[in-house]
């Protein structure tokens, strides 16, 4: 028998509770060192379509993003399901991003004002973006009221 070869376009499966116990382990302990209050909310474990490693990378990239730009009060990861989809939600405090910035998120090399003399290459979200729409997902910005940064991941 031949068994067909797997594409690389084709998704794998995990379980969202794989994503946020990797989550956990990486950030619990580092939040506290920075003095970070992360919340992680509840969340109905549910199979996802995509790649787990990839997945583990866009996460990384926001929760990098959230320590680095937010104010250091607190990271919250939040979860729900919309449209079929699984929705994840990381808000940072801080300050929001000027309106005019929204657009440019996700060009590369792009770098907004609020990161100053921080480190970093402006390939951040660029990569994320490519990630996500690969996984058939997406990762979009979310305006809020007051002094918090929201990006929320799609995966369908």
């Amino acid at each position: 028998h031949s068994f067909p070869t797997r594409r690389s376009s084709d998704l794998g499966e995990f379980y969202l509770s794989q994503a946020v116990t990797q989550l956990e382990n990486n950030y619990l302990e580092k939040c506290k060192l920075h003095h970070v209050q992360l919340t992680i909310g509840t969340y109905k474990d549910r199979l996802l379509h995509g790649d787990l490693d990839r997945l583990q990378e866009v996460l990384e990239n926001l929760m990098e993003n959230a320590i680095k730009y937010g104010d250091g009060r607190y990271i919250q990861v939040t979860f729900e399901e919309e449209d079929y989809c699984q929705l994840i939600r990381v808000v940072n405090s801080g300050k929001p991003l000027r309106p005019d910035d929204y657009v440019h998120l996700f060009d590369s090399f792009w770098r907004g004002e609020n990161a100053g003399s921080k480190p970093g290459s402006g390939l951040g979200l660029y990569i994320c973006k490519t990630i996500m729409n690969k996984m058939k997902g997406d990762i979009f910005p979310e305006k809020r009221e007051g002094e918090e940064f929201s990006m929320v991941l799609v995966i369908s």
